[in-house]
């Protein structure tokens, strides 16, 4: 108890201090691993590939489980079907790209590289968007969609081609792409009706019993272990089938959401650290060596050739731009995955069991070292960098009042750039149903009836909808002290109408001579000729020494508002 607790204590530790330095977070935790291990500072012996399978399978259906849960159903209308490419057709190119490139500089047997293919032609969603949220970084959210769905839904496909090539080798079967493509529909189509079902019953589960919202959290993650093992031992994809599981659960407005939100949150953590502290304990660096030539070699085809070609190829129907590509491209970060799924050929006694180990842990351990380290510099290069979005700094959900619409109790710092500071409450208009409770300043309650100015560095309580959280936050919370892109640098100082007709426009800006079939045209469908794709907040056309910027959409994906940026000279 002591060494574990310890273990954890010092990896936590650890990973507070790292990421003000911009390290992965997973890296730390693969070292404390490995510092622990039997060649590492406390020597502990640790050879039981079983026990890190288990553990590592459970801790990869929580964390699916809860990427499953935070993907919201916009991020689905803007980037799923390049995240689908990227996922199905992405991973075999992946996987059959890297077999070849190893036959052809390694000489090795077509099934054991196709193997090795398989089992890294995964990527990390938790790896990629925990530097993000260290780095305090928000990127445009078609990439940032297109990643969240990829990394959600690869992990089943590899996990089906590793199982299947593990299975054709063991038992001496000759490869054949019908047999793994009925392997991979069989899959698929199972997990994804377990899925739907599981989340459904789930859903109507926590509508209709009563119990205390701090079950709810263990009720979600306990459904989500049952509904992985059924479906896994029915012939389905269990990851797929979680995954499904909690986006459903996710987007389904239930009361008891946040609660179970912030305890996965938690577990997910939880999850990370154990599963990167066993795999670390694991390894035994001195057998790395071995095939490290091979390890390096193939890391390097993987993330400057590999990677590359599947995503050009996967997202050539999307029209994506090219600084998107590049990015998206860079970011096929290998996480635990791999490392789980190379125990797979250990546990089914293969020859040269070791091989599939040593590859994956060097890959992985490059992939978060190059990569890892890179991310932010190389997003904020690419100029695909956005602003954070206004939110409350504390949400507690009302869930036993038993409202149709789910309602929240928001708290809200206020600081010298919210446009409520040093506004009466009073004076404020709100075109949404909002109740004020006070603030908190200086450690006492200001009640109401005062009718407090709202100065900086108070704390605004309300109540609302949770429906309605952006268009309060956009009042009480912009640009908030946390921001790492200011909204102004970023969209300009002057918001227009995106109704508006680029000929009003031009009568007070410098947008340059237009075309008369473009004078008449609106901002909205200007952008909509320019775009040949899904627009995005962030998206940008520059017009004379005006750079125009897509500020907000509406539900129908409709420009709303448009930020208004004047260049300087040479800066387009």
């Amino acid at each position: 108890m002591l060494l574990m607790g310890s273990l954890l204590l010092v990896s936590i530790l650890a990973a507070v201090v790292s990421s003000r330095l911009g390290a992965p977070l997973l890296l730390v935790f693969l070292v404390v691993g490995m510092l622990a291990g039997e060649e590492g500072l406390l020597g502990i012996e640790f050879d039981q590939p079983e026990l890190a399978f288990l553990i590592g399978s459970l801790a990869l259906v929580i964390i699916i489980f809860d990427g499953g849960m935070r993907t919201k159903r916009e991020r689905f209308r803007v980037a799923l079907w390049p995240a689908i490419s990227l996922a199905t057709l992405g991973v075999a190119l992946t996987s059959s790209l890297t077999a070849l490139g190893i036959v052809w500089l390694f000489d090795l047997p077509w099934a054991t590289a196709l193997l090795i293919g398989a089992i890294l032609s995964s990527t990390d969603a938790a790896a990629v968007f925990g530097i993000f949220q260290s780095q305090n970084l928000k990127i445009k959210q078609r990439v940032a969609s297109t990643l969240e769905i990829e990394s959600g839904t690869n992990d089943p496909m590899a996990v089906i081609l590793t199982m299947t090539m593990t299975t054709l080798i063991a038992s001496g079967q000759s490869f054949s792409f019908s047999v793994v493509g009925l392997e991979v529909a069989q899959q698929l189509i199972v997990g994804f009706a377990c899925g739907w079902i599981g989340g459904r019953l789930f859903v109507q589960m926590a509508r209709k019993i009563t119990a205390q919202f701090t079950f709810f959290p263990l009720l979600a993650a306990a459904s989500a272990v049952v509904v992985f093992a059924l479906t896994s031992g029915i012939g389905g994809s269990g990851f797929l089938a979680v995954y499904l599981m909690g986006y459903i659960i996710g987007n389904a407005r239930l009361p008891q959401l946040i609660h179970i939100l912030q305890v996965q949150d938690g577990l997910a953590w939880l999850s990370q650290i154990m599963m990167f502290l066993i795999l670390g304990l694991l390894v035994t660096p001195s057998h790395l060596i071995e095939n490290l030539w091979l390890s390096l070699s193939i890391a390097g085809l993987m993330i400057f050739i590999v990677r590359p070609l599947a995503v050009v190829i996967s997202l050539s129907p999307f029209s994506f731009p090219v600084r998107e590509q590049l990015f998206i491209s860079w970011v096929g970060l290998r996480g635990a995955v791999p490392i789980i799924l190379a125990l797979y050929p250990w546990l089914s006694g293969l020859p040269g069991q070791e091989l599939f180990f040593d590859v994956a842990f060097v890959v992985v351990l490059v992939s978060l070292v190059l990569q890892g380290w890179t991310l932010a510099p190389m997003a904020r290069w690419l100029k695909l960098e956005v602003p954070l979005e206004a939110e409350p700094d504390r949400r507690m959900a009302l869930d036993q009042v038993g409202s149709n619409d789910p309602l929240e109790v928001w708290s809200y710092e206020i600081s010298e750039r919210s446009p409520a500071c040093d506004h009466f409450w009073h004076e404020l208009r709100w075109s949404v149903p909002l109740e004020f409770m006070g603030l908190i300043r200086d450690g006492e309650w200001i009640q109401p009836k005062t009718r407090p100015k709202l100065l900086e560095g108070d704390h605004i309580l309300v109540v609302a909808k949770v429906q309605h959280i952006d268009e309060i936050s956009r009042v009480l919370a912009a640009g908030g002290k946390l921001r790492s892109l200011n909204t102004s640098d970023f969209f300009g100082d002057f918001t227009l109408n995106g109704d508006l007709s680029l000929a009003d426009v031009a009568s007070f800006y410098p947008l340059g001579r237009l075309p008369e079939a473009q004078a008449s045209m609106s901002l909205h469908a200007y952008f909509s000729e320019k775009f040949h794709r899904r627009m995005v907040v962030g998206d940008q056309l520059t017009l004379g020494n005006v750079q125009l910027t897509i500020r907000e959409l509406n539900e129908d994906n409709k420009i709303s508002k448009v930020g208004v940026k004047l260049l300087e000279r040479g800066e387009n």
